[in-house]
């Protein structure tokens, strides 16, 4: 792993925890709300009285609709000042200041769910990461992960009118992996920091690790959202992007 990388995305991420909890708030922002979570909780299912990692937590929005489930969760992230946040808001859920490449505060096989929200194209390392995720899971346990659609990065879309053709930029090739920079963007001040790679590297580092590949999905606003959707060119755009990809894998017995 390159530790360079890991310490300018965790900076980075401790640099903008504050406006982190604004946009995730207490439920998610408009995208988990209406594209991915509804996958997320399927293919996650009942997670009562079960042993649950949130890995890469954030600020705990998450954590504690699992927590409100019924499970028993433990949230881990890089970022100290995300930790914090999290710990501040809900002290009733045990948080960790860990690394996902690794998850070194956490022993084998010791959960029966894991699950890592729009993380894993923020990680420098995606082997390390996926081969603690199956580390900490146990024999039958289930890994759901969202995470950007890495064949349409948002950040590189351009939509024209109502209707129009959608249009990706891409200054690179996509197969290559590389460290990206979009600028800021809604109330951001910095730079964001994200790792490019093809949709094949993840599938590869899923199987490599020990998982199976149960099933797949790719987000996509229902028609009972739709009057949720805001205005027309919203709706329009959440139509026409799709902004993420949802797996669910399974640790063999």
């Amino acid at each position: 792993m390159n530790e360079e990388e890991s310490r300018e995305t965790r900076d980075f991420w401790d640099r903008v925890a504050d406006d982190w909890k604004i946009q995730v708030g207490e439920d998610g922002d408009a995208n988990r709300q209406l594209n991915s979570d509804p996958v997320l909780w399927r293919f996650l299912g009942d997670p009562r009285d079960r042993d649950v990692l949130d890995a890469g937590c954030g600020t705990g929005y998450l954590a504690k609709k699992l927590h409100d489930h019924g499970a028993r969760v433990v949230g881990v992230d890089f970022s100290s000042q995300m930790i914090e946040i999290a710990k501040r808001a809900h002290p009733e859920i045990d948080f960790r200041v860990d690394s996902c490449a690794g998850l070194t505060s956490l022993p084998d096989a010791s959960f029966d769910l894991l699950v890592s929200n729009y993380v894993l194209m923020d990680v420098p390392d995606l082997p390390r990461t996926v081969e603690a995720f199956h580390r900490v899971l146990r024999p039958g346990g289930a890994a759901v992960l969202v995470f950007s659609h890495p064949c349409f990065p948002q950040g590189r879309a351009e939509t024209g009118p109502l209707g129009s053709v959608v249009r990706y930029r891409w200054p690179f090739p996509y197969f290559e992996q590389r460290k990206c920079v979009d600028p800021p963007w809604n109330h951001f001040a910095s730079e964001f920091i994200w790792f490019h790679r093809p949709l094949s590297d993840y599938w590869k580092a899923f199987t490599l690790a020990g998982f199976t590949v149960e099933d797949f999905d790719e987000p996509r606003v229902s028609r009972e959202s739709h009057a949720e959707s805001g205005s027309e060119r919203e709706l329009w755009e959440w139509w026409s992007r799709p902004c993420s990809v949802a797996f669910r894998l399974r640790k063999s017995f």
